[in-house]
């Protein structure tokens, strides 16, 4: 998921029409108490383990081989067009403890060139043997532990239906640096015809630095 795409899920799990769509299943209202009834510290979402916002290319390259152990032939270089961003990525397995292989992919910024969002996908294009049942189970146990990750309480939206899927999450801390996570899919209606049901094809999990301004190539006011 590009920038500017995460920036419209952003605006979108704010609007008040989100939840005249029916979501998978009843999720519980999100709580800004922890289970064992303190107020959990709170979260600072920097980026993803050792690479932080900011970091240039090398720095994330470096960064990527000391947490996941790989060489440096096993990242891939690439490029959005049409945000004018350049990407880092890699295939790794277990990233989530028995979640299947995903592909963590690294976005820097179109002016800047510093790291400015982590997105982390799992699906069968990155692990075959993943189903739907682990798409959801995967998702339940992400979205569990970020309910309880201390986000800042308003920011927190949970169990809205988007155009793509489900948002199963999304927080901020108080710089405004986001967790995104969807479980993405198609929706059908149910057999009573009442109720949408989400078929899961992939989940996605994202870290952005500025969801709301993203880094990306924009036409100037006027140009056109």
């Amino acid at each position: 998921m590009g920038a500017a795409a995460l920036a419209a899920v952003m605006a979108a799990g704010s609007a008040a029409a989100m939840a005249d769509t029916p979501s998978v299943s009843p999720l519980p209202a999100p709580s800004a108490v922890a289970p064992g009834g303190a107020a959990p510290a709170a979260s600072e979402v920097n980026g993803f383990r050792s690479a932080t916002f900011g970091m240039n290319e090398a720095d994330v390259k470096a960064a990527i081989q000391k947490d996941f152990g790989i060489k440096a032939s096993a990242i891939a270089s690439g490029e959005n067009a049409a945000e004018r961003t350049q990407v880092l990525s890699v295939l790794v397995p277990n990233l989530l403890q028995d979640g299947g292989s995903a592909q963590v992919s690294y976005v820097f910024g179109y002016k800047s060139k510093g790291l400015i969002q982590v997105g982390i996908s799992w699906s069968r294009q990155t692990d075959p043997t993943i189903t739907a049942d682990k798409l959801v189970a995967d998702g339940d146990v992400l979205r569990a532990h970020f309910l309880a990750g201390g986000y800042t309480p308003d920011s927190v939206k949970t169990g809205l239906a988007l155009p793509n899927g489900l948002l199963l999450f999304r927080g901020e801390d108080a710089a405004g640096h986001a967790t995104v996570l969807i479980l993405e899919g198609s929706f059908k209606k149910a057999a009573d015809g009442k109720q949408n049901i989400l078929t899961p094809a992939g989940l996605a999990l994202l870290y952005s630095a500025d969801p709301a301004h993203p880094d990306i190539f924009k036409i100037a006011p006027g140009q056109f």
